[in-house]
């Protein structure tokens, strides 16, 4: 089995902690197989039982203090320059390894704004402080939010090819779908099949299976997280997808929008609703570039659809894809309560990032479409094939 990319990645933080100007960097974790810290699959290549340590440091030294019984594992990763194992207890280890280093400032996963910084359970971090309490690190400990978002967020050229792929076979089995998708078909049937095409390319969902997709069949189905129900499409109405696999462990996320019908038998209001969603989408996708902030990107959106006379979205324009379809970061979204600071963070190179919003027409349900588009130097590329145009089942 190749680690290559998880060695990328634990470069990667190394580097990370010297632009940061931080010292060290903590990973403190303990029977990840029940509860993992976020980060851990992107620098080890498997879980560990007893508490353990992975120490990163900004002179790029890369140490980990593992039970007697997983040490072989880890060594076997090839990721870590030392792999100290212990018997008793890590305590003695751990003061040792950081007295070799003397850290100014000791990085470690607690953050109140993301959750995928936020992988230090509250048991470990007293643990954490009752070992070193009686040392002066227990008072250079501080948040590593900032260090895990870049560290997710910029990703490296293996994990984007990954990404490509995953949007790629998403785009295959929505272009399976219009020819298996019929008028009558529950969106329970219409879900299964989905799941056949999954099975013959070897891919698995990016969220869990019981909503993946969303499949929402006219026009009194309320869009959300919520799986398929026995509601029939029919000849005359809408039919909303939001899909999106996992592939050598990355994701994909989008939505589609399928009519039932001939291209000019789409009511008016169902073709300028589109139309509003597709723009919006296009005129952020023409705003974004590397600094802009993620309330600013969302504003874009968020003005074209209120200005098109709809009321506005009632979630973020986008979110960052990676490990998991909400892979963690800033977010483009407006500046409410229940998104913190994620909001206030500068666009990066090497984001992958959503972009989807919906409108609500007057007699045909909700019109929504989601894109996945990779932030470059000078703007952003889409991933996926932007949809232009409904695509009609006849």
């Amino acid at each position: 089995m190749s680690f290559d990319l998880e060695k990328s990645k634990c470069d990667q933080a190394s580097e990370l902690l010297k632009e940061l100007e931080i010292d060290a960097w903590l990973v403190w974790v303990r029977e990840t197989s029940q509860i993992s810290d976020p980060v851990l699959e992107l620098i080890s290549g498997g879980d560990v039982v007893w508490q353990s340590a992975f120490l990163f440091t900004r002179e790029g030294e890369k140490s980990a203090i593992v039970g007697n019984f997983d040490s072989d594992g880890v060594k076997a990763q090839g990721l870590f320059d030392q792999v100290i194992p212990y018997t008793k207890g890590i305590k003695d280890e751990l003061v040792r390894l950081l007295e070799k280093y003397n850290p100014s400032k000791i990085a470690i996963n607690y953050s109140t704004n993301d959750v995928a910084a936020d992988g230090l359970t509250v048991g470990m971090h007293m643990i954490l402080k009752d070992y070193l309490k009686e040392t002066p690190y227990v008072d250079r400990l501080i948040s590593a939010e900032n260090l895990v978002q870049k560290l997710r967020g910029r990703k490296s050229a293996e994990e984007l090819a990954r990404v490509k792929k995953a949007v790629a076979i998403t785009e295959e089995i929505f272009k399976a779908a219009e020819g298996f998708v019929k008028p009558g078909m529950t969106e329970i049937e219409i879900y299964n099949l989905f799941h056949q095409e999954m099975d013959k390319h070897g891919v698995t969902s990016a969220w869990n299976d019981d909503h993946n997709p969303a499949v929402d069949a006219g026009p009194t189905k309320q869009f959300g997280h919520a799986g398929p129900i026995e509601n029939k499409t029919k000849l005359g109405h809408l039919l909303h997808f939001d899909f999106g696999v996992r592939h050598k462990g990355y994701c994909s996320d989008i939505q589609r929008m399928f009519f039932f019908g001939q291209e000019k038998d789409i009511p008016e209001q169902v073709k300028t609703a589109f139309e509003t969603v597709r723009d919006a989408i296009v005129a952020a996708s023409e705003f974004i570039r590397p600094g802009a902030l993620g309330y600013e990107v969302d504003a874009i959106a968020r003005d074209f659809v209120q200005a098109a006379g709809y009321e506005e979205y009632q979630h973020a324009l986008g979110h960052q894809i990676g490990r998991h379809a909400h892979d963690g970061g800033g977010l483009l979204g407006p500046q409410w309560e229940r998104y913190a600071d994620t909001v206030k963070q500068p666009v990066e190179v090497g984001n992958l990032f959503t972009l989807e919003l919906y409108v609500t027409t007057e007699n045909y349900g909700q019109m929504s479409l989601e894109e996945d588009i990779v932030v470059t130097r000078t703007g952003c590329e889409f991933l996926s094939h932007p949809q232009n145009k409904i695509i009609c089942i006849n």
